[in-house]
């Protein structure tokens, strides 16, 4: 029987997603060079958004997705005021690892490329183990109570 994260998740499901460049995603607010361009950490963070759009309307109810791996080539800078494009195509789903080619450009030029891995998690249970916070208790029956579980 296959898994739910495989019959809801598909490869093909792509997404786009866009940035006008601020001073505040630059190198220097960032904190990744002393260059006043699109830092590399601003292009990962929205190479991530388009990953999570493409996926968002089929992760099934109480789970989400968590990143795993990134390989990214960021080979162009990108001047305040320009307004880049972060594509995202989920290419692999083995189990709940999901693989995404995502590429960002700016007008024609590619200004980066590459994968991203994220897993399918249970929501509930991954804050927990981050925060170790325990779920907070349901009461049940006759006011006894017992912690939630995660679906």
């Amino acid at each position: 029987m296959q898994e739910q994260s495989e019959q809801t998740l598909a490869p093909g499901l792509s997404a786009r997603v866009e940035l006008t460049v601020t001073d505040a995603d630059t190198a220097q607010a960032v904190g990744s060079g002393d260059v006043p361009v699109l830092g590399t950490p601003r292009v990962l963070a929205l190479a991530e958004a388009a990953t999570v759009a493409a996926t968002a309307t089929r992760v099934p109810p109480g789970r989400t997705t968590v990143g795993l791996r990134v390989e990214l080539d960021h080979r162009a800078p990108t001047p305040v005021g320009r307004t880049v494009v972060a594509s995202a195509r989920l290419v692999e789903v083995d189990g709940r690892r999901l693989r995404f080619e995502v590429s960002v450009t700016d007008g024609g030029e590619t200004v980066a490329q590459g994968r991203i891995e994220r897993v399918l998690v249970e929501r509930q249970r991954f804050v927990e183990r981050a925060t170790g916070v325990p779920a907070t208790p349901r009461v049940t029956g006759a006011g006894a109570s017992e912690p939630a579980v995660a679906p």
